[in-house]
């Protein structure tokens, strides 16, 4: 396992503050920055939990969809996606609490044709209006038989989305595309034509579960 770049600044500063607080625990012998230190320290190990990125071994085989995050599935639907392809297609949406792996990989292998980042609310990740009306980037990438939207939303405690993603850019399934920071959401729009294989509330792993085959 290792700590994600997104967080070793905040990582750093977390640290930083916890080594004063320590300090002035050991020296002042004050019951309030005894529990301080405590609540800093609780901080500091649930920031690493956060930033943490699991070592993982992936399959990336062809016609299939792999999950681009970490979470849970919350929503499986036919609707119409309206900012790009403008037509029906099968929405699949991952909530990730802020306890999850947050960082988001290619569940297709392709080129990225398409992004646009979109400055927004902080509604509930889980809310419907999240995903037209909260802070969120949008991606698709496309192959010679598949072209996949999929899109990071902010959470209401979400505090930055970063996209690495560039139009042109070669997308191998599984690779990192972005990361949001302090809860999020991922929303998947796949052709009709797409054969889902997850469920809800099943609980899925970034480049390792199956969302589809095509």
């Amino acid at each position: 396992m290792k700590l994600h770049k997104e967080g070793l600044k905040s990582l750093r500063n977390e640290l930083i503050i916890l080594i004063i607080l320590a300090y002035f625990s050991y020296v002042s012998n004050n019951e309030i920055i005894d529990i301080l230190f405590i609540i800093m320290l609780f901080i500091f190990i649930i920031s690493m939990l956060f930033f943490r990125v699991p070592k993982r071994k992936f399959e990336r085989k062809n016609g299939i969809v792999y999950a681009p995050c970490d979470g849970k599935i919350v929503v499986i639907e036919e609707t119409k996606e309206k900012e790009f392809y403008k037509d029906k297609r099968i929405q699949v949406s991952i909530f990730m609490s802020p306890l999850n792996v947050h960082n988001q990989l290619y569940p297709i292998t392709g080129k990225v044709i398409y992004t646009k980042y979109h400055p927004g609310k902080s509604l509930v990740a889980w809310d419907p209006k999240a995903s037209t009306d909260n802070e969120r980037s949008t991606v698709v990438v496309e192959n010679d038989k598949i072209s996949i939207l999929f899109r990071q939303i902010a959470g209401a405690l979400a505090k930055r989305i970063i996209t690495y993603s560039k139009i042109g850019d070669k997308a191998n399934v599984s690779d990192e595309f972005g990361f949001i920071k302090f809860g999020s959401r991922v929303d998947l729009f796949l052709p009709i034509s797409s054969n889902i294989e997850t469920k809800l509330n099943e609980h899925v792993k970034g480049g390792q579960s199956i969302i589809a085959t095509y």
